[in-house]
This record gives C-alpha cells, sequence and structure tokens, in this order.
C-alpha cells in the first residue's frame, strides 16, 4: 500500500515543481494565477495522500473535509485574483507583471 501513495506523493511534488516553475518564469498575472493554482492542487493531492491510515486504504474524513473546505476557500480566493486582474488590464491594458512593476515609480 505504500508504494501506492508513494505514487501520490510524487506526483504532488511533480505539480508543486511546475507551479514554482510557472511562477519563476512567466510575467503574466493570469499565468501566476494559475501556477498558484496548481501548487494549492499539489498540496491538496499530498494531504490527501498522507492521510490513508485507516486499515482497507480508507481515507481520513477529517482530512477531506479540511480538503473540500480549503478548495471552497480556494476558489473564491482565486474567483477575486482573476477579478483584480481583469480590472488591471482594463485600467493599465497591460497583465505583464514588470510593466506593471514600473508604473510604482
Amino acid at each position: 500500500m505504500s508504494l501506492f501513495i508513494l505514487y501520490y506523493v510524487l506526483t504532488a511534488v511533480l505539480l508543486f515543481i511546475i507551479g514554482i516553475y510557472v511562477l519563476a518564469t512567466k510575467r503574466s498575472i493570469i499565468k501566476m494565477i494559475i501556477g498558484i493554482e496548481i501548487m494549492i492542487n499539489a498540496a491538496h493531492l499530498n494531504f490527501i495522500a498522507l492521510s490513508t491510515n485507516f486499515p482497507g486504504g480508507m481515507i481520513d474524513p477529517f482530512a477531506q473535509s479540511v480538503v473540500l473546505i480549503s478548495m471552497a476557500v480556494g476558489a473564491a480566493v482565486i474567483a477575486l485574483a482573476l477579478l483584480l486582474s481583469v480590472h488591471v488590464y482594463r485600467m493599465y491594458k497591460t497583465l505583464d507583471i514588470t510593466l506593471l512593476r514600473k508604473l510604482r515609480r
């Protein structure tokens, strides 16, 4: 059974690395939001994979409820981030982070 958990953990690590790569290389606000969402989903997968401590491969219901609540809160946060990025685009006509940082000066 631990071999299957290892597959889930490795998949979560791979997703987390992809999210970090997207955050480090992409300069668009939308792409950065997608990278953050990938990292959050990797954390959810890891949390569920490591909560299989019951015999027979059952998952802890507390872990499921925490991940479900986190997904709901995360969806609200991502919707707010997308709304803010739409307003930024309407105001400045760009989604590039480097150009938006130059506006502060």
